[in-house]
This record gives structure tokens, sequence and C-alpha cells, in this order.
């Protein structure tokens, strides 16, 4: 996906969850923040942080926090941080062939039980049916090369993935993607230490038959795109 009109910031004050303080050429600008998470280790004072320009006179910011540059004594590591992305990534890598097909019907938003997954799909081909869900994760907690999720407690994260074994059972192709938002990572695998049912729950569900998926991604300030496969420690 790519981003339209880009401009570098420096971040350095986030009141709420949904907003940043940023200094944008030379100017102090409220910029709405497209994540929620906690994010703690990635908006520091000083950090780099890279905008979107928003195209809606109406709105009540102008500018969208999308990217920040993390400080590592390896080196800096340019992370996109808006949630909304994996989403849009994982459609178009899989609406191209990502999956190792193209589906027949790739739908967004679809409810199920009592969750409403990111993606339901079918494939009809030689007479054969096969449909399924996929729910997808973005990761932006990077931990000395490893790529961690969640970077805070998720009972929601859960709840999807009993619902994932819940469509297996019933017959559903079933998977949890995780959307790597950053490069050069080792390896993805869930943060036991922050919340360890998600980890339990990761593990119950690949016992069950869903598939479990990495993607790294390719990040610049103004694109994030699939590269491809990262392993999965589980």
């Amino acid at each position: 996906m790519v981003y339209r009109k880009i401009l570098p910031g420096v971040f350095l004050a986030r009141p709420n969850r949904f907003i940043a303080h940023v200094e944008v050429e030379g100017q102090v600008e409220a910029c709405h923040v497209k994540n929620t998470g906690r994010c703690r280790e990635l908006l520091l004072p000083g950090a780099a942080v890279w905008l979107e320009e928003g195209g809606n006179p109406a709105r009540k910011t102008k500018y969208d926090l999308i990217a920040v540059e993390k400080v590592r004594p390896s080196g800096p590591l340019l992370i996109n941080m808006d949630s909304q992305a994996p989403n849009r990534v994982f459609g178009e890598w899989a609406a191209g062939g990502g999956l190792g097909f193209a589906p027949t019907l790739l739908r967004p938003e679809t409810a199920y039980g009592g969750s409403r997954f990111d993606y339901y799909w079918e494939l009809s081909e030689g007479g054969e049916a096969r449909r399924g869900f996929w729910e997808v994760k973005g990761v932006t907690l990077e931990e000395g090369g490893a790529a961690r999720f969640p970077d805070a407690p998720t009972l929601r994260g859960v709840k999807h993935l009993e619902e994932l074994v819940l469509a297996r059972q019933a017959g559903y192709e079933a998977g949890v993607c995780f959307i790597v938002q950053m490069e050069g990572m080792d390896y993805v695998e869930p943060n036991d230490a922050t919340h360890p049912e998600f980890g339990a729950a990761l593990r119950r569900a690949a016992r069950a038959g869903v598939a479990v998926l990495a993607l790294e991604c390719g990040v610049e300030p103004g694109r994030l795109e699939v590269r491809g496969p990262l392993p999965v420690r589980l």
C-alpha cells in the first residue's frame, strides 16, 4: 500500500491514545495516532516520525501519525505503526495470489459466531469449493531481532483465536496472519511475558488446525508491502 503526502516530524508528547503532539514544518501540530496501542517503546520524546497529510479539511487534525524510527544500539529501525495498514496489506497480498491461489471471493470484515474476522474467502475451481477465514494482526514490537505480539494484553485477540478454532471445527479453513510492520526480524513469537493467555490460545489454535502465518514487510515512510514469510516460534 502507498500513502499520499508524507512529511517528517519530531514526536513531542501523547496526551491520550488518539492524539500526539508533533513538531512539523516548524510548528507544533496535534496529530491523529493511527494506533491505539501503548507503543511506549516507540513514541519517545524526540523520536523521528512520519505523518500523512489528510485530505479532509473538516477534520479536527490535519495529519495522521503513521511511522516512527526506533533508535537501537544496532541501528535505527523504521516501523510502520498504522493499525489499519496490516489489513490492507494482507488483502492486497492475498488477492494477488499470496496464499498460493487467487480467491474467487475475498470479503473483509465478516461476522462469524461472536466475532468479526478480518477476511472471509472462497475458492471455486474444478468443481471443488473451499472457504475460510483469516484474522490479521499487526506487529510493531521488536526485542533483540524478535517480533512479538501483542504489546499489551488483548482479550479480543484471544477471543478471535477461539472463534477461529470453532470455525475450523465447523469445516472452514482458518488462519491468523501476523503482519510484521518492520524489516529485518529473525522470527515472530507470542509475547508470553505480556499476555500468556494469548500465547496459550495461539498454541491451542495451531494444534486444532488453524494456520499460523507471519509476513515481513518492506517499510518506507510512505509505503508498506509484503516481502515474504517469517518463521513463527510457538
